[in-house]
């Protein structure tokens, strides 16, 4: 059996080039591993080769030696980039590039084939997948069938009397391929980084963060320490953080400040990562909650409205607006005031951020079923995955709707929150997510209604909804 080694980043990362934040590991899973198997060929990933030494070695091996090599330059990843880069020079062919359809090329790659897909960022739609997953399969039939096959490195077209490189006999291990399970005994060091990262997810599922850190924490163990971070490295300092301060251990204050130091290493002062940026600040508002220290409310507002600007979401707008309601009230009278404008402006944006995401969502095409068919990453069939898609549709609606409500209730106009909030609990979602809007409506409220500038508020509404926050 031949084997594919697959080029990519994986779990969540984040595209610079527009702010949105991809899971990555949606591609792999749904679409380019169930492709490579049916076309018989053994899939692997840099993250499920077990190895107890530097990864770099079976990766280079791979690059070299693999049948196939599929790369996944979406979100511009460096290594991708790179390593497709040392696949072209040492490969003339058997080399396939695909990337998101928002990609912006670097100037060489666009001498170069590339198969596009279009990410919805949490996951990719099953008529999508199906579309990407049907060009994948016939681009690697047509490689397995070609003979000769065809040229595809740039570096071998342009440079035509190059020769490939031949590794010689006796050097390097076997690498082992991802798939089977690991023997048991094995230490976690020699478990594949994927299924460790595999286990840790499912933890923070299941709500168990203490077990999710210790395994992300033996992941962090797997890195030499004199190598550069990569960004599968700020994936997992950012997972790592989030299950240390949702851990409370040793107390609820040392984890937020532990996981504080973990982010302190991704800049959260200058990133233009949206995933940090948002973990930065949730950290620091948590431990304005608890120490009321005023450096952690500046920080917490910098960066969701950092995140805000560079994503111009719903998520980071509504957070910092909240925040600057809050300074409002630890602030001189001048200051409070332009937190007090600043904050309504940006509700301003998200109502138009979350009505256009709605609309958009509305328009969408409605998922068809096709229930003899199967996955096959799972086996399982297609219409559990229809029900899977519906229920993160429900629950990414609820959450825009919610927004939209918190929105127009600090802009001064409830009447049209209450609607919108009551629109909203009609989706089936679980009950803990409209408990928890219903408790930061209700602290909006207060915080409103307690504030000495609560006059200024739908002060420039139109429905001039003062008597709302009074």
């Amino acid at each position: 059996m031949g084997t594919c080694f697959v080029v990519m980043g994986f779990g969540k990362k984040t595209d610079y080039a527009t702010g949105r934040v991809l899971d990555l590991d949606q591609t792999y899973k749904w679409v380019i591993k169930p492709v490579v198997e049916e076309c018989g060929l053994t899939c692997v990933r840099a993250d499920e080769i077990r190895h107890s030494g530097i990864i770099d070695v079976p990766m280079y091996q791979q690059l070299l030696n693999a049948d196939l090599v599929i790369a996944d330059l979406s979100t511009s990843n460096a290594n991708a980039m790179y390593e497709l880069g040392v696949r072209h020079a040492l490969r003339p062919h058997s080399t396939i590039v695909m990337a998101e359809s928002r990609l912006v090329y670097p100037f060489d790659v666009n001498h170069t084939a590339i198969l596009t897909y279009k990410h919805l960022e949490e996951e990719i739609g099953m008529q999508e997948g199906q579309r990407i997953k049907g060009l994948l399969k016939e681009t690697v039939q047509a490689i397995l069938r070609a003979q000769p096959t065809p040229v595809d490195s740039a570096v071998y077209t342009y440079l035509q009397n190059l020769v490939a490189p031949v590794q010689s006999a006796g050097q390097g291990a076997p690498v082992p391929v991802a798939g089977a399970a690991a023997r048991p005994g094995t230490p976690p060091e020699e478990q594949a980084v994927s299924q460790l990262l595999a286990q840790a997810e499912a933890a923070i599922g299941q709500s168990d963060f203490p077990k999710a850190k210790a395994l992300l924490e033996v992941v962090q163990g797997m890195k030499p320490a004199n190598q550069p971070w990569t960004a599968n490295d700020t994936s997992l300092v950012q997972r790592l953080a989030l299950a240390t301060y949702k851990s409370k251990l040793p107390t609820p204050q040392e984890a937020l400040e532990n996981a504080a130091t973990l982010l302190q290493k991704l800049e959260p002062a200058t990133s233009n990562d949206t995933e940090t940026l948002g973990l930065w600040g949730a950290v620091q508002k948590r431990l304005w909650d608890l120490t009321h220290e005023r450096p952690r409310l500046d920080s917490a507002i910098r960066a969701y409205e950092r995140g805000f600007y560079l994503r111009n979401d719903y998520y980071n707008g509504i957070n910092v607006a909240y925040l600057l309601n809050v300074r409002a009230t630890e602030s001189s009278a001048a200051e409070a005031v332009a937190d007090f404008i600043q904050a309504e402006r940006v509700r301003r944006q998200v109502v138009d951020i979350c009505e256009a995401a709605l609309a958009a969502d509305a328009a969408a095409p409605a998922v068809v079923a096709e229930p003899d068919r199967l996955v096959a990453a799972e086996r399982r069939p297609l219409g559990v995955r229809q029900a899977r898609e519906e229920e993160v549709r429900n629950e990414r609606r609820y959450w825009i709707q919610a927004t939209l409500a918190e929105a127009w209730l600090g802009i001064g106009d409830t009447a049209r929150g209450d609607q919108v909030f009551a629109e909203a609990c009609k989706l089936p979602v679980p009950a803990w997510m409209i408990e928890s809007t219903k408790s930061q409506l209700e602290a909006l409220r207060r915080l409103l209604a307690d504030s000495p500038l609560r006059f200024v508020v739908g002060a420039s509404s139109p429905t001039g909804a003062v008597a709302a926050v009074q």
